[in-house]
């Protein structure tokens, strides 16, 4: 049993037979008076117990939109259900309004609606459902919860997808939709057409001419059918902030640009989310599904403060990818967890595969770099420039040892990975 404000005003009221006649059976008379009132109240409220309560509504979203999630209220009962209901979320589902006044006639339901505004990726889930239903006096009120289980999957917001445009309009013209097709590296053969002026003269098909008794060309495009390994790292240097937000997230939203690309170019895409171990795969997704199942995927990955394993995840990634294949691994360009991790079981890995190393750049190391006004930021600059020249060196390095690397500020470096993509395609090195 709850009580109301009203009980706290008839309370009051009570002060005034105990001024007039003050004695302790004067106090005890007004308490059981009170006591009776509240219980009677409560009795007479409808019960919470046997309510009905579903949901409906919304089950996904990106992060930044807002949803509704529906709540229906069955009042099977014989009285009228009046009072109030608390719909309890995690705090960062972003749910309003917390309360809700209520009124179920006998017999019948209604349906209120709570709109979230997640402020964080992964799955969201409510807590419990109080009903408190008030009595007709308004004195005292029934009270009870329930578990009402939902979940509304906060997605990444992709905003890198404002880049596919430009990206795909490159990619036609690397397939040849746009300019004439030519031969190069990593292309196949195509089609066969007649001779017009300007075709370079090595593209003539002599076997195919002498039948026709007319100049035929051959025209071709970029192999397709290639596969693509996204690895994320998910140690603790993928918690580490940049600019406004974690790496990771960077490189989930540089990921989805490159599978919505490399699935319309018709290489196959696949992920691996790994720090000591593996926390999300997609494998074997069609193109048509595979930026969807990677949506869902990488939704609820979080960083986890443990050191990566650079050997275990060398490992995972040859045991999963057995044709030659792109693996683009982002990461961070951290000297140490880089040379005593993953770096020593890179030539395992580059042997038998296109590298490509991804690392998002921390835009206020370069302003620091700047900085020259007073002796604190001559300091900080000096610092700043020693922390980029560890990361040149080591960019060094790595290219010596056969991997490609992007580094790039997180406002550039979707579109960067994607790029490194695109040339790595035009130049037949999938």
């Amino acid at each position: 049993m709850a009580l109301t404000g009203r009980a706290a005003l008839l309370a009051l009221l009570g002060v005034l037979p105990v001024l007039v006649v003050p004695s302790p059976w004067t106090v005890l008379a007004v308490a059981v008076l009170l006591a009776l009132v509240a219980t009677a109240d409560a009795l007479l409220a409808a019960p919470v117990g046997a309510l009905g309560l579903t949901r409906s509504g919304a089950t996904a979203c990106r992060l930044g939109e807002s949803v509704e999630v529906a709540l229906t209220v069955t009042n099977p009962g014989p009285r009228e259900l009046r009072g109030a209901l608390r719909d309890a979320w995690v705090p960062s589902a972003g749910a309003a309004p917390r309360v809700q006044p209520l009124a179920v006639p006998a017999g019948q339901r209604r349906t209120l609606r709570t709109v979230l505004q997640p402020t964080r990726r992964g799955d969201r889930v409510p807590d419990r459902v109080t009903v408190r239903s008030v009595g007709p006096l308004g004195v005292a009120a029934r009270q009870g919860r329930h578990e009402v289980p939902w979940r509304v999957r906060v997605q990444p917001p992709f905003t890198s997808r404002k880049h596919l445009p430009e990206r795909l309009a490159r990619l036609r013209q690397l397939d040849g939709a746009v300019v004439v097709r030519q031969r190069g590296q990593g292309t196949e053969f195509d089609t066969l057409r007649d001779y017009v002026e300007g075709d370079d003269v090595r593209a003539i098909d002599w076997r195919a001419t002498a039948r026709r008794q007319d100049l035929v060309v051959r025209t071709w495009r970029p192999e397709r059918d290639r596969t693509l390994l996204l690895v994320l790292d998910t140690s603790r240097t993928s918690a580490g902030r940049v600019g406004d937000e974690p790496r990771l997230d960077v490189a989930l939203d540089a990921t989805l640009l490159l599978t919505a690309l490399a699935s319309r170019a018709g290489d196959r895409v696949d992920l691996l989310a790994f720090d000591r171990e593996p926390r999300a795969a997609v494998e074997g997704a069609s193109r048509s599904e595979v930026l969807a199942r990677t949506v869902d995927a990488v939704a609820g990955l979080e960083p986890a403060l443990v050191e990566g394993d650079g050997r275990r995840l060398v490992g995972e990634v040859l045991r999963r990818t057995r044709r030659r294949s792109l693996v683009v691994l982002f990461t961070s360009l951290d000297t140490a967890p880089l040379e005593e991790g993953l770096l020593p079981h890179l030539p395992s890995l580059t042997s038998r595969h296109t590298v490509l190393l991804a690392a998002v750049a921390d835009p206020r190391v370069e302003a620091m770099a700047q900085g020259r006004g007073t002796a604190e930021a001559v300091y900080d600059a000096a610092a700043a420039e020693r922390a980029r020249t560890e990361r040149r060196r080591l960019t060094a390095r790595l290219r010596r040892a056969g991997v490609e690397v992007v580094d790039a500020p997180p406002e550039h470096f979707a579109p960067a990975v994607s790029d490194a993509y695109l040339s790595l395609k035009a130049a037949g090195r999938l």
